[in-house]
Formats: C-alpha cells, structure tokens, sequence
C-alpha cells in the first residue's frame, strides 16, 4: 500500500499531503474499495462529483487515506476536504465548468512523463481527452499548468474549436486496453512542440 500510495501521490498541488498523510498509509488496517458506475459523456463530471462525495463520507466516518485508482491519484485529508469544499460551492453557484475542473484536479493524474511528452491520465473521468505537451514546452510544473489551461479550454469552448486555437491534433493511439482503468475512449489532444 505504501509504494501504490507513493507513486500516485498528487505532485502538482504544493502541500497535497503532508506527513501525516503518509504514516496514516504506514499504519493502515484495512482497506475499502468502491466502484463507480459505467461513465459517459454525459454522466461523467456527475459521477465523479458522486465520487468526491463518497471521499468526503469516507473521510468524515474515519477513512485516514483516499486514493483514487481509476488514474492513481492520491491526496492528502487535507486536499481532499479542500476539494470536497470548492465542489461544494460550485455545486451551489451552479457552475458546471469549476465542477468538472475540481472533479478533474481530484481525480486525474499529470504529469507523467513519457519519452517525448508529459502526459495526463484520468481526464476520461470527467468526459474529456487526455492532453498530452512535449517536454520541450517547459517544466513540469509549467507543462502542468498548460494541460489544465487545455482541459479548461475544451470544456468551455469544445474539442474543435480548441484544436484549431491550439494548432493540437486529436489521437487514438494509447497504451491501455479499452477495459483498462486507464483508458480514455476520447482519445488524446497533443500539442506541437
């Protein structure tokens, strides 16, 4: 449990987790798995509002580490309950575009880097394609803040129209089975170098 909870740690978010977040996985007793049901396009972000919901419940009845595995992403209690806040504010001010980015941020997993790209993975969680930068675009840290830009754009704006601003190309290529966790039957927007 603690190398899974180690290589899904959220590394973008300063402060995701903080040591006590690693001692609760450490000292860990058992171990609750939940499965969300099938997602489309249309249910997707409704669905893992759900999630984050449930992940507030865990919480609040004791649950000391959450991970989600659809895209192996973990935060710390703290993360988590900060999440559940500003869902719960979107969900209130009825803002479905803030909703899918937080959905986004607690469930999607990015950067990971590959041999030309640093790549996102879960962003089929909230019925989006993966967003894929060259390296060469900047540092993580700057290539993570273009993927979410991305994301935000094509949620706000539509696929196409994001594509031809961005001068992207849309891609079916992927290393995960389609009855892969990991698999994102929206394919991948890659931008140029």
């Amino acid at each position: 449990m603690e190398r899974s909870f180690g290589v899904s740690w959220d590394r973008v978010q300063p402060s995701a987790w903080s040591l006590a977040d690693e001692k609760a996985v450490l000292d860990h007793q058992s171990v609750l798995y939940v499965l969300s049901p099938p997602m489309t396009p249309d249910n997707a972000v409704t669905v893992s509002t759900a999630a984050l919901l449930v992940v507030d419940q865990l919480i609040k009845a004791g649950a000391t580490a959450v991970k989600g595995e659809s895209a192996g992403v973990a935060h710390g209690l703290a993360r988590w309950n900060e999440l559940v806040l500003q869902a719960g504010a979107a969900l209130k001010s009825n803002d479905d575009i803030a909703l899918r980015r937080i959905c986004r941020l607690a469930f999607t997993k990015r950067p990971l880097a590959a041999e030309v790209y640093l790549e996102s993975v879960g962003f089929h969680l909230v019925g989006l394609p993966e967003v894929y930068i060259p390296k060469s675009r900047g540092t993580d840290g700057e290539v993570s803040a273009l993927m979410d830009t991305v994301a935000d754009e094509i949620a706000r704006n539509g696929l196409e129209p994001t594509l031809k601003a961005r001068g992207a190309r849309l891609f079916f290529d992927t290393d995960f089975a389609e009855d892969d966790f990991k698999f994102n039957p929206y394919g991948i927007v890659k931008l140029a170098s």
